[in-house]
């Protein structure tokens, strides 16, 4: 009998079903080896070499594999196709080789879990990449020693208890900028003015109930253009000229417009629609993809490109043929350029393994809604563009005086649906800017005399920029090139935790101890908190991959100078104070200080301002104007889990036990 080892049990249930009687899988839950919690773990001194050491939690593990081990002729390792994957290999058949020869263990990758792709990897086994085992070796040393020498430096000079990383320092830098941003905005005010114009060929005195429907087309609303209106006196200017103006059309544009279907799903922008759909967390929707994709269902999901396998596309374009018919059909397959400069094309987009399975049978809802959405999205990416009939229609308003004002509407009517049949819901896409209703706009002629029917001024003010959610943020991430598919859940996920965010509504706010963190770092890491630089770094780690490159070189380079500078930080650098939120009371223990918001390890507590002279703490109860919908009585509020996850409970625990993921809305509905 042979032995398959892979990471988690699913996949390894997964591996079972079709493998066969010959073979058993098992399931390492993970790394079994890594860098010891209690020290650094790194020799510096001798080339950067790591110590990895069994992992304490997989010691029955370990002793399992190896008593399989040697009753199986050959073993192949079977973790993912990545950096990770590949290091588990390595560890593994570092314990394996004991007492076994290096012939008998073989390494095989897939990046679909189904019957031909696993027997296509064990007919062609493979050695372990030592690129990619340098690469994830690289990386974990590189961020080892960023973490142990800046988290007490953070301790001394900012709070104990906070840690620092080189990925996830500048993103929250990437946040906290904006916040600045938005708090040096300067609104500015602005009108927009529009008229409501009729077709001389149907007055007033002619709309009767039968008729009006059909003669709504002929009413439509026209907006003011290459105009800067800044205030109400120019905006009443220009109403009163257009109130006593002459209308007619001065332009009809017409022309028909395709729209293409978008690419299909990497990591980043499968993690972005699941937030902008579904309003999860990128590690919500990499865990239900982690899932899918153990379970036979998709493709690897940890991937940055857009290549699909051509017996992919050919029955996906079989499928779309034969259920949507020939006209959803363009003549050739569609093929997506990818824009990463790091991408292995080896691996593919994130897809159906079978585009046929609409996943009826699966067992979770969300892995069930994220197989829905990869499928209708691999689907569309291979059907033929929606067509829409698009008219620009410009008209003129003049006197009898010099001055004349263009007005335009416009506006798409959809004429074929194409790949936009999977993603229902834009029928009519009209830009006329009618803030009354949406209405056609007419088949005129130029130089048609048009009635106007009213004038209306809008009063508006410039919005800052708005603040980062999951998958702006996520966006921006990829756009400057900062971390990898495998790791932007975990840099979300860590800002948080650390306190140094916080979500309201989706939407990332930096706290105090986020500021204080962020400003301390800026200040005196400059270079290495600057998005080029850690973006060369991340090419520099992905260069390693490709044996471009060597770990130790990459390492000692960056470790001279940012170790040098720790010293210097840490001898010269000043402590800096965390911004705290007063309540306007004073402390009912000492008299003297004053009561103020502090965060702490499980979120936001009162504390005395002259602390630790006087410890005076208290419970902060942040309400959200709802009342509790059992009890009645108590106020709902925002809480902490033990992971820092935020959700809901009755304000009267634990005299009431009520609680909730979800905010209630403030009339008591869940």
């Amino acid at each position: 009998m042979d032995l398959v080892v892979v990471e988690s049990p699913t996949k390894a249930k997964t591996l079972s079903r079709f493998l066969g009687k010959d073979f058993e899988v098992m399931a390492t839950m993970g790394h079994i080896k890594d860098l010891p919690k209690s020290k650094l773990g790194v020799d510096i001194k001798n080339n950067f070499k790591p110590d990895y050491v069994p992992v304490a939690k997989r010691e029955d593990v370990i002793e399992n594999l190896k008593l399989k081990s040697k009753k199986s002729k050959v073993v192949y390792l079977a973790s993912d196709p990545d950096r990770e994957g590949e290091a588990i290999a390595q560890h593994v058949k570092e314990i394996l080789t004991v007492d076994r020869s290096l012939s008998t263990v073989h390494r095989i990758t897939f990046h679909e879990i189904t019957k031909e792709a696993v027997e296509e990897a064990i007919t062609n086994p493979r050695d372990i990449d030592k690129n990619l085992v340098d690469a994830q070796t690289g990386r974990r040393v590189l961020d080892r020693l960023v973490g142990y020498e800046l988290s007490p430096l953070l301790w001394k000079k900012v709070r104990r208890g906070l840690s620092a990383g080189r990925v996830q320092s500048v993103t929250l830098r990437l946040i906290v900028e904006k916040e600045r941003e938005i708090e040096a905005f300067k609104t500015e005010e602005f009108w927009e003015v529009f008229a409501t114009v009729h077709r001389l060929l149907f007055t007033v005195k002619q709309l009767t109930p039968e008729v009006k429907s059909a003669n709504t087309s002929g009413v439509f609303v026209v907006e003011l253009i290459k105009q800067e209106v800044k205030n109400k006196k120019q905006a009443d200017e220009i109403v009163a000229e257009l109130k006593k103006s002459n209308y007619k059309v001065s332009d009809v544009k017409k022309r028909e417009v395709t729209k293409s279907s978008y690419p299909p799903f990497t990591t980043s922008t499968m993690s972005q629609a699941g937030a902008r759909i579904f309003g999860w967390s990128a590690k919500r929707t990499m865990r239900a993809a982690q899932e899918l994709y153990e379970e036979g269902l998709i493709t690897y999901h940890r991937t940055d490109s857009f290549n699909i396998s051509q017996a992919a596309i050919v029955k996906a374009r079989e499928f779309i043929k034969k259920t949507y018919g020939e006209r959803y059909l363009p003549e050739s397959p569609k093929y997506y350029k990818t824009t990463s400069k790091v991408v292995q094309e080896a691996h593919e987009a994130v897809r159906p393994v079978d585009a046929g399975n609409s996943g009826q049978g699966i067992g979770n809802s969300d892995g069930q809604k994220l197989y829905d959405l990869i499928r209708r999205r691999f689907l569309a990416c291979q059907m033929s563009s929606a067509i829409y009939s698009e008219i620009v229609i410009d008209v003129d308003a003049y006197t009898l005086l010099p001055t004349r004002y263009t007005l335009r509407a416009s506006g798409q009517t959809l004429v074929f649906d194409g790949w936009r049949k999977l993603f229902p819901g834009f029928t009519r896409e009209v830009k006329s800017a009618n803030t009354s209703g949406v209405f056609l706009l007419p088949e005129v002629k130029v130089n048609e005399p048009l009635q106007l029917i009213e004038v209306n001024p809008v009063q508006k003010f410039t919005e800052p920029p708005p603040r980062f959610n999951e998958a702006s943020l996520i966006k921006m991430l990829e756009k400057l090139g900062i971390g990898r598919p495998s790791t932007y859940a975990p840099i979300i996920s860590t800002i948080q935790i650390r306190n140094y965010v916080e979500q309201d509504e989706g939407i990332f706010k930096p706290t105090p101890i986020g500021f204080a963190v962020n400003d301390f770092l800026v200040k005196n890491f400059p270079e290495e908190l600057e998005y080029q630089f850690t973006a060369q770094m991340e090419g520099d780690l992905d260069n390693i991959a490709t044996g471009e490159k060597k770990w130790v070189e990459t390492i000692k380079k960056f470790w001279g100078p940012f170790s040098k500078k720790v010293k210097i930080v840490t001898k010269e650098g000043k402590r800096v104070k965390i911004e705290t939120e007063k309540l306007g009371r004073k402390c009912p223990e000492c008299k003297g200080g004053e009561l103020v918001i502090r965060i702490g390890r499980f979120g936001k507590f009162i504390s005395c301002s002259i602390f630790p002279d006087c410890k005076h703490t208290e419970k902060y109860l942040e309400k959200t104007g709802a009342k509790c919908p059992e009890c009645k009585d108590g106020d709902v509020i925002v809480k902490r889990s033990g992971r820092n996850r935020k959700f809901f409970g009755c304000s009267r625990y634990p005299d009431c036990k009520w609680a909730s993921w979800r905010k209630p809305l403030t009339d008591n509905k869940i």
